[in-house]
């Protein structure tokens, strides 16, 4: 179906305000990317005021017009690209308006008699160049890299910087071999990717802060509260799929972890002091089992941590390193008071296949009421928990 340059700069500038307001309205639901959203909003919204001053660009006498409506696209594009750098912490000042600057003069140089050739050909290098500046910024933006809208948005900007590059690089040389009826036809096409890149791209850069809002509103309901290691949930879930991953070709050690007397130490010194204990005894864990263990909160005075590979197989050892680290540093981490703070650990190993993860914790647990019964500040594993029961 054949659509004419008007109707499609119509559906351009209705798409553009329409999604300028839909990301500002998104700025009120996502805090973290308040400001992006609201640089991003202005962008489109500036977008749709540039592509109303194509429409009338005939009407101020002279150039003025077509240099005005570039400069305002141009300012739209600029936006854009700073609400993407925004997303990785980023803000451009300088150099937008250094481009700006260039532009006017272009325009000011070319006067009446240069118009026609800088608003069909000279005016896409800008545009271009600002567009693969956004690429480079959402390529660039660690936080959110994992996420496929962001793959999206950069595709949809990369894509829009190329037909702007063939519009001021290849489309001048394309309508000297032609004719002129090249210019309408790739004004056209212009124009129809510019009603996706109206779309797509306001659409796509939504969904990515809604998929990390997402992202960290389930975090933070898998994370403790106080110590940020995971909780109960979050243990059972990644540990469930990493003794599945295992069984067969790696090891299994689950390390449960009570801290001795912990009652008496908040009726003693207070829950401040309790508190900051556990925050001592979370972040020795997570130093001593290192990062690939998966490590967490799932009672009150109670931990556990789940071990593969090599670190199961020294998963005695690391326990012990974490028991004696804790006695060692806690007596200084809590406002110089020597709180006589200790953990009782119990341990189950597995070296071929591993029962389902809470078998595992349980027998874990009954080991660490054996180093609880034995007084204490050790570490007792399940194997020898058995034999002495046995005995």
């Amino acid at each position: 179906m054949y659509v004419d340059l008007l109707t499609l700069y119509f559906i351009i500038i209705g798409t553009l305000l329409a999604t300028a307001g839909l990301t500002f309205w998104e700025h009120r639901a996502h805090s973290k990317r308040s400001g992006s959203l609201r640089i991003l909003a202005a962008g489109f919204a500036t977008l749709a005021l540039g592509c109303t001053g194509a429409l009338l660009r005939s009407v101020p006498p002279g150039p003025f017009g077509s240099a005005g409506a570039n400069l305002v696209v141009l300012s739209g594009y600029l936006l854009v690209m700073n609400g993407a750098a925004s997303l990785r912490g980023r803000r451009y000042r300088v150099a937008p308006l250094a481009l700006l600057a260039v532009m006017a003069l272009i325009w000011a140089v070319a006067g009446a008699r240069g118009e026609d050739l800088v608003w069909k050909y000279v005016s896409a290098f800008p545009i271009a160049l600002v567009s693969a500046w956004t690429t480079w910024e959402l390529l660039h933006c660690e936080e959110l890299k994992a996420l496929k809208p962001l793959r999206i948005a950069a595709a949809v900007t990369g894509f829009h910087a190329l037909i702007y590059a063939a519009r001021a690089v290849i489309l001048p040389w394309w309508v000297a071999a032609h004719g002129p009826g090249v210019q309408l036809t790739a004004s056209t096409l212009t124009m129809y990717e510019g009603v996706l890149y109206s779309i797509v791209l306001p659409m796509t850069l939504i969904k990515l802060v809604r998929e990390e809002t997402h992202g960290e509103l389930v975090r933070e309901s898998q994370t403790d509260y106080l110590t940020r290691l995971g909780n109960r949930r979050w243990f059972f879930e990644q540990g469930a799929r990493l003794v599945d991953d295992a069984k067969g070709r790696a090891q299994i050690a689950v390390l449960a972890f009570d801290l001795d007397q912990f009652k008496s130490i908040n009726d003693r010194y207070g829950h401040q002091k309790g508190d900051q204990v556990l925050q001592c005894f979370a972040e020795t864990a997570r130093d001593m089992l290192g990062p690939g263990a998966i490590l967490a909160r799932i009672g009150g005075e109670e931990f556990a941590a789940l071990l593969s590979g090599d670190a199961a197989d020294r998963a005695a050892a690391l326990g012990e390193s974490v028991a004696r680290r804790f006695a060692e540093t806690i007596s200084d981490r809590i406002d110089n008071v020597g709180i006589p703070a200790t953990v009782s650990i119990g341990l189950a190993q597995y070296p071929h296949d591993a029962p389902p993860l809470a078998d595992a914790l349980a027998a874990a647990d009954r080991a660490l009421y054996r180093a609880k019964a034995l007084g204490g500040n050790r570490l007792v594993s399940a194997g020898a928990a058995l034999r002495v029961a046995a005995g």
